[in-house]
């Protein structure tokens, strides 16, 4: 769902002080101890707003002070720090195969985390299994002393730009849903920021906006499990998703590497997750939904079939990452999703595939960055409690 906030009346001079502190705190949490005289020299602010803006933060538990920090002239000034123990950000992510929780700190610290097996059923059901699993973080200790700021949800579908419809999910069988709306009446005593989003797009932006120190311009993260989707997430303070005029940007599991090939899920033929995502993969090897598809091959890497359907796989994904470097020329490309424990069967045909063709339109040696992320299995729903984190502080919640 896209960030949105009402239209403020120029010089409107509250909602300019809310700008100031937004931007103040956000400065802080991506480089922790600056001064005051550092964020109004970079932030060219005059001293006063942002001494002003700092006191209101402190006030409110945003930011604490820290060591003094010498200066090349004049008196020396209070190193600042996000206040990583007074606020906790909740995030849920609904899975084909499983539902994943987090409550995180601000600075993107994981302070408790469940996850548990899924089967598919109603966006009812689901709705009030997450709302109960939600009402068990929230009873941690991890959390008791702390100020909750609100939840997001991940969720396995494009959503529609500008309102919170998750508009279609192929390998959960749903169709335009409010996911929100059915998670509401359970949690009436959660408030603050409520959001969902696509679970790639949100793994991107929580892996740009909790990044601090050499922050890339751009980043795309791939997700690859049951399915195959990505995210791009870009600038600085509050990263901008890439979303399109139906939310379907990021879709690659239903771009079409094979024309006349096999029937996807979503009705057409030859889409990318044909070849390459847990389901092809478990129709391939006779492998049955309700098994853990990693547990499954474990000890099956070494048969031949099973390496000859990976690297398949993998091949097709490396495909996926070269049209991802060609369309959208991200600064970063992060692959997470439960695919990637899969191992070097897997992965080594993909990565050896982009790196020996990343550089053949432009004839150069610079090269995209290319991460896989060991262990993605609360990417998704850390990346929604950034979300939440964003919203607090670029919203209206941020008085």
């Amino acid at each position: 769902m896209a960030t949105s906030y009402q239209h403020q009346k120029a010089g409107d001079l509250n909602f300019l002080k809310r700008l100031n502190r937004s931007a103040i705190l956000e400065m802080v949490r991506r480089v922790p101890g600056l001064t005051r005289s550092d964020i109004a020299t970079q932030a060219q602010l005059t001293k006063a707003t942002v001494g002003s803006g700092v006191q209101s933060l402190l006030n409110q538990g945003w930011l604490k002070e820290g060591e003094l920090q010498k200066s090349s002239g004049g008196r020396p000034g209070r190193a600042l720090h996000l206040n990583d123990d007074r606020h906790y950000l909740l995030g849920a992510e609904v899975g084909v195969h499983r539902l994943r929780l987090v409550a995180c700190a601000p600075s993107g610290k994981v302070l408790e985390a469940h996850h548990e097996p899924f089967v598919p059923t109603s966006p009812e059901s689901t709705a009030s299994l997450v709302a109960e699993l939600l009402q068990q973080l929230m009873r941690s200790p991890a959390v008791s002393n702390r100020e909750n700021l609100g939840v997001g949800v991940a969720l396995p579908g494009p959503i529609a730009t500008g309102e919170a419809v998750l508009r279609r999910a192929p390998n959960l069988g749903w169709r335009d849903v409010r996911f929100l709306d059915l998670l509401h009446p359970h949690l009436p005593e959660l408030k603050g920021v409520w959001l969902m989003d696509n679970e790639a797009k949100l793994a991107a932006f929580g892996e740009l906006y909790f990044r601090t120190g050499k922050i890339p311009e751009s980043l795309i993260y791939v997700s690859a499990g049951t399915g195959i989707g990505s995210g791009m997430a870009e600038g600085s303070h509050s990263p901008l998703l890439t979303r399109g005029v139906q939310g379907l940007a990021g879709e690659i599991g239903h771009t079409i590497l094979q024309p006349g090939g096999l029937y996807c899920h979503c009705g057409n033929r030859g889409c990318a997750e044909t070849l390459v995502s847990g389901w092809s993969i478990r129709a391939n090897l006779g492998i049955d939904e309700k098994d853990d598809l990693i547990q499954a091959l474990g000890s099956r890497l070494q048969e031949p079939d099973v390496k000859r359907t990976l690297r398949r796989a993998g091949e097709a994904l490396g495909m996926l990452l070269l049209n991802l470097h060609h369309t959208q020329n991200p600064a970063e490309i992060v692959l997470g999703g439960s695919l990637t424990q899969l191992g070097s069967t897997f992965l080594d045909p993909a990565l050896t595939y982009f790196e020996a063709n990343q550089h053949r339109l432009l004839g150069t040696t610079e090269r995209v960055p290319l991460r896989v992320v060991e262990d993605s299995t609360f990417v998704a729903a850390r990346g929604a409690a950034a979300q939440v984190l964003a919203r607090a502080i670029h919203g209206p919640e941020l008085s």
